[in-house]
């Protein structure tokens, strides 16, 4: 591995950490991934960002510490789905960012916020929750670009016309993903956060009726981008082993 590789400080269950592994990993860029703790940073790592979240990527002398913009920047050498190129998603991530991440924080960790209910914090989230069910969907599709469909005795072909499927029954359809039948910039964002929001009570997010969101977000956890990201390594700190994180091929 070659020391003039850009470095990745990153802690493998936070999920800013996590949109920004898939984002470097789906572009390709090559990288010197540092694990570490949250409770037990570097002082390497403090050094560059003081302010001590992660992701972060040191660049020679430039330094990025936000997560959406280690995403686009790393989209920006190489987006190879582009992500980029669905507009208009700005908004949906800054909402997950900001009121849903509130509600979420006070729901999965309620003790440690002094007066928070987290059952009203959860019934708050649940409405980000509902608002992405919409847009799933909106962005329902069928699989195939044109199908043969009987309705009311006479069969239609319907042409890449977006459908509610419980209303067309027998249709071959998918959930898809926020903005299509692809994932964007906003799946890969967004989803880390709904992952936290189940895990606070698992059988009451499987419960609740939010099918495509479940769906949705059952595809991402299992796709081979996410288990690619999610491996356990050494603590850099304890070892001083780095990791060829998206090695060149």
């Amino acid at each position: 591995m070659t020391e003039d590789l850009p470095i990745l400080y990153s802690f493998r269950r936070c999920p800013y950490a996590m949109r920004g592994r898939m984002a470097i990993a789906v572009s390709g860029t090559p990288m010197r991934l540092r694990e570490i703790l949250l409770r037990d940073k570097p002082e390497e790592m403090l050094e560059v960002s003081p302010k001590g979240t992660v992701p972060v990527v040191v660049i020679g002398d430039k330094v990025i510490d936000e997560s959406i913009d280690v995403m686009h920047w790393a989209l920006e050498h190489n987006d190879p789905e582009r992500w980029l190129k669905v507009k208009d998603t700005d908004g949906l991530i800054e909402e997950n960012d900001g009121p849903f991440k509130h509600h979420l924080d006070r729901y999965k960790y309620s003790t440690r916020y002094e007066g928070a209910d987290a059952e009203e914090h959860r019934a708050e989230g649940f409405k980000f929750l509902q608002k992405l069910e919409r847009q799933l969907e909106d962005a329902s599709i069928l699989r195939d670009t044109s199908i043969l469909h009987r309705e009311g005795g006479r069969s239609l072909r319907r042409e890449g016309r977006r459908i509610d499927a419980p209303q067309d029954e027998g249709v071959q359809w998918e959930t898809g993903y926020l903005y299509g039948n692809a994932r964007s910039l906003a799946d890969i964002a967004i989803f880390p956060f709904v992952r936290q929001f189940r895990i606070a009570d698992m059988e009451w997010f499987d419960s609740a009726p939010i099918p495509r969101v479940q769906r949705w977000l059952i595809a991402l956890m299992e796709s081979a981008l996410f288990k690619s990201v999610m491996k356990k390594y050494p603590l850099w700190k304890d070892t001083g082993e780095e990791i060829d994180f998206c090695k060149k091929r």
